[in-house]
């Protein structure tokens, strides 16, 4: 049996269950188990043991830079964001990858992050998002609330370390104005169960060409629901969920999945979403 799993704490409701038992079953794979297993930050240090059991495991907060002592080696993607959300087990030697930008690219493939790009938020997500957005080419609008102007310079002054090119400026995001091709929300504003908020005005809604939220509870969110009505695209967190885990059967055991299967996935993980606020 080869055994998968996600590690994190605190756990709670996961759709990574759903997720990774149907691309295991779309390649095959019916000797592999996936599961949660919930460990304790003060107890992630000695857990080298655990990640040598299983095959391959995804990492949740608040382990993903404490794991990178317990790897032998990063991927490009991990070094590139100090943070690993995959491992792979090849042979007992552990491998940790972020797959997080992986997820977000595809997911936004079709979506302009070469243009002018205003990105809401600067934690975690937004870095990342932030940072991609700069490597392939965007014109960079942090737009933050003012405690976090402080930790906003600091993605600036690393998006600019890593990308010299880059354009990048930071605003109150009361004060967001101007035009977009693509308007990215990476803040928690929107998110079950508070689905009446929407972090941004509609002006700046009607002003942005394109949206994307990387929340997917709800899976159409306040700021979704404003731009479709304008006739916007618009693209959910769910995508970007599901593509992440895709990368890691890929980095596992070199999964290939169609794109038709990988769509019927985002939309068994958004109506499993649904059914679970009814």
């Amino acid at each position: 049996m080869n055994k998968f799993a996600l590690i994190g704490h605190p756990l709670g409701h996961s759709m990574s269950p759903l997720i990774h038992e149907k691309l295991f079953a779309l390649s095959g794979m019916n000797d592999s188990s996936y599961e949660l297993i919930d460990i304790e930050p003060e107890k992630i240090a000695d857990s080298r043991d655990l990640l040598e059991s299983l095959r391959g495991l995804n990492v949740t907060i608040p382990h993903k830079q404490a794991v990178i002592k317990l790897v032998d080696e990063l991927g490009e993607s991990a070094l590139r964001y100090n943070s690993v959300n995959c491992i792979n087990n090849a042979g007992g030697k552990l491998v940790g990858y972020n797959t997080d930008c992986d997820g977000f690219l595809r997911s936004a493939e079709l979506l302009p992050i070469g243009g002018n790009v205003a990105i809401l938020g600067c934690g975690g997500v937004g870095r990342m998002i932030a940072i991609e957005t700069a490597l392939h080419g965007g014109n960079i609008t942090l737009a933050v609330i003012p405690q976090d102007f402080k930790n906003a310079q600091l993605l600036m002054a690393e998006i600019l370390a890593k990308c010299s090119a880059a354009c990048v400026r930071i605003v109150d995001i009361s004060d967001l104005d101007g035009s977009f091709d693509l308007l990215i929300n990476a803040t928690p504003v929107g998110m079950y169960p508070k689905v009446n908020a929407c972090a941004v005005s509609d002006k700046v809604i009607e002003n942005s060409a394109s949206v994307f939220d990387v929340i997917y509870n709800p899976t159409e969110t306040l700021l979704m629901k404003k731009a479709r009505a304008l006739g916007k695209t618009a693209v959910g967190g769910a995508s970007m969920l599901v593509y992440q885990a895709v990368k890691a059967h890929e980095i596992w055991y070199g999964g290939k999945f169609s794109a038709e299967d990988i769509s019927k996935i985002i939309t068994d993980v958004e109506n499993a979403v649904d059914s679970m606020n009814k």
